[in-house]
């Protein structure tokens, strides 16, 4: 089969779409045929060598954790699922980026009907991060909760999960991507200097809760606003979290196939939002970290093997 691998840490020109053995499904694991993988930020990260000391590769290293596509092989004492089974999920081998893919059966559901591949195959770390830092600061209808990032992979699914929550959401974003916050019950708010100002104005009152998906500064302006370091939650900015006693829940602290399967259901419904930006065929991996690193995305930028 085909995958991405890296051999060394590095730029974009270090990923290869190379020929490896396709994997064989242990006890418990079932061989899904990939129709749609999510790429993150966060795989940029790892391949530079940046998060070598929390996440360290092993050569040549895979990369992908989303997943959407056709269980087509099933190991031993698989529960639930059969060959043909339309699945989503994730796993913690960095091998989604690929033909095939081995998954563990607890980290997959039934795809719902309705829901399309791309939004299936890049729901799980933007979904699940989403989740994670909207229950970290908890927010309810007598709360205004600010969000930066408020149109990217996370930021787009966290201001939803907000709001339904019923808070008051600001959403720290370009000016391009107004209209669609607007849309979603979102005060837009533009980022650069002068951009506690603006939220002050746009708040009217207090700010109770900050939702960092961005980093580069935003854990230290939540202090500036008055926000309570038990409501700040970045998931960029360790440093700056451990500093004031802010919180970091993540894509790891909602990792399940229960969290995972609530966003599928909302999404099928049209209840939640997922953006797709762009799909790329497999073989222009490289095409697709170079507009991710752009770091102008609104929504998702997925695989398509």
């Amino acid at each position: 089969m085909k995958a991405v691998r890296f051999h060394t840490y590095g730029e974009i020109d270090v990923l290869r779409v190379e020929e490896v053995a396709r994997p064989v499904p242990g006890p418990g694991q079932v061989l899904v045929a990939v129709r749609a993988a999510g790429i993150q930020p966060g795989e940029v990260m790892i391949r530079k060598g940046a998060r070598h000391d929390r996440w360290p590769a092993t050569f040549p290293s895979g990369q992908g954790s989303d997943l959407a596509g056709v269980v087509v092989e099933s190991g031993p004492h698989v529960r639930g699922f059969a060959v043909g089974d339309e699945v989503l999920g994730f796993t913690h081998g960095r091998a989604s980026h690929a033909e095939f893919v081995v998954v563990d059966d607890v980290n997959v559901i039934h795809r719902p009907q309705g829901l399309s591949w791309d939004v299936a195959g890049s729901l799980y770390v933007a979904g699940t991060t989403a989740y994670a830092c909207v229950f970290a600061v908890d927010p309810g209808p007598a709360d205004t909760v600010v969000v930066s990032g408020a149109a990217g992979g996370v930021g787009s699914l966290a201001v939803q999960l907000a709001r339904r929550r019923g808070a008051t959401v600001i959403g720290l974003a370009g000016e391009r991507n107004h209209a669609w916050l607007k849309d979603r019950g979102v005060v837009p708010v533009a980022y650069g200097p002068g951009v506690a100002e603006r939220i002050r104005q746009a708040a009217g009152g207090d700010v109770d809760a900050f939702i960092d998906t961005f980093g580069d500064g935003y854990v230290e302006l939540a202090v500036e606003l008055g926000v309570r370091p038990e409501r700040i939650n970045t998931i960029r900015d360790w440093r700056a979290a451990a500093e004031v006693g802010a919180r970091t829940y993540g894509e790891g602290s909602a990792a399940s196939a229960v969290v995972i399967g609530e966003l599928a259901r909302l999404a099928a419904r049209g209840e939640l939002e997922v953006p797709i930006a762009r799909g790329y065929p497999l073989e222009q991996v490289r095409d697709a970290f170079r507009e991710l690193e752009q770091g102008h995305t609104h929504g998702k930028i997925v695989l398509r093997p």
